[in-house]
């Protein structure tokens, strides 16, 4: 292995995945069966990578705890319908995963995702033996809190110094500094280039094998 990094952290939505478009509809979904006018794509888009009761608290802090709460769970079963027709990784990540993986580094996930729809799309994908250890939104803090990378460099007894964390969104990006690693912002997911811009990202990269070339 080269370069100065031992452990990659993806995140998954709108880095691996390409499920933005699915999520959007869900959230408008949900939003029209509790009576709430939709917010725009824009502002939805801005939001995915957190824990979906972070992104109601900021969607919805109107709403009182109960009805948070079942909104979450509206939102979590359209997303289960959803994706009874998995969504697409990005050309170029399975490449990607796999020349990483052969020339030695140690591969993570970090996302804003629940702990059983993280399992399902490892499964879904195949993607999950590429992956010791993985962190969800549900098992601890949500982003940009840096617990999740933090939780991740121990299990992989891993220096953050020696990490880089890659994802769509300015919080991923926050997440990384917090924690001491690097980040790495991918344009083609749900944050805008100036958002990712304003997280300090080592690099943004427009494809996932673009990423080979920011690992030293």
């Amino acid at each position: 292995m080269a370069g100065r990094y031992e452990l990659v952290i993806f995140d998954w939505d709108g880095t691996l995945m390409d499920s933005i478009g699915k999520i959007v509809a869900c959230w408008q979904e949900a939003f029209m069966a509790m009576e709430l006018a939709p917010p725009s794509a824009e502002i939805l888009r801005s939001l995915i990578g957190l824990s979906t009761p972070a992104s109601i608290e900021r969607l919805a802090p109107q709403l009182s705890q109960p009805a948070q709460r079942r909104f979450c769970d509206l939102y979590r079963h359209h997303y289960r319908v959803a994706e009874q027709v998995p969504s697409e990784l990005y050309p170029g990540v399975p490449e990607l995963l796999s020349q990483l993986s052969d020339r030695g580094y140690t591969l993570a996930v970090a996302t804003g995702k629940g702990r059983p729809g993280l399992d399902r799309v490892l499964a879904q994908t195949g993607l999950g033996p590429l992956f010791p250890h993985t962190r969800s939104a549900s098992e601890t803090h949500s982003k940009p809190d840096p617990a999740m990378v933090l939780e991740l460099c121990q299990l992989n007894r891993v220096s953050p110094d020696r990490t880089l964390v890659v994802g769509d969104a300015w919080f991923d990006l926050e997440m990384a500094r917090r924690a001491g690693a690097d980040g790495v912002g991918v344009s083609y997911g749900a944050g805008t280039r100036s958002s990712l811009c304003s997280a300090g990202p080592k690099a943004i990269i427009d494809s996932p094998l673009q990423l080979l070339n920011h690992l030293d």
